[in-house]
């Protein structure tokens, strides 16, 4: 799996940790949006998708399934959102 693509649209909302919003494609066949890019006490992190459940959580929609991937991710998706305008 190579990630292919990924689009940035920066936010700036007052009072708001979210920083980003991502969408990524990989291998130029399947997309994922709504990939969230949040200011944390540590620093930037990625959200995947998320759903409110019927009793008030949150559920991921996409997100991948072992560390390796979710850091390729993240690198991706920060490199990006770094070197947007």
């Amino acid at each position: 799996m190579e990630i292919t693509s990924v689009t940035i649209r920066k936010v700036e909302k007052e009072d708001s940790r979210m920083r980003g919003i991502a969408s990524v494609l990989l291998d130029d066949c399947f997309a994922i949006h709504d990939i969230r890019i949040i200011e944390g006490d540590n620093g930037l992190f990625v959200a995947m998708p998320s759903r409110k459940t019927s009793v008030g959580e949150y559920r991921d929609i996409a997100h991948p399934i072992n560390p390796e991937t979710r850091k390729m991710f993240e690198d991706k998706v920060l490199d990006a959102y770094n070197n947007a305008e």
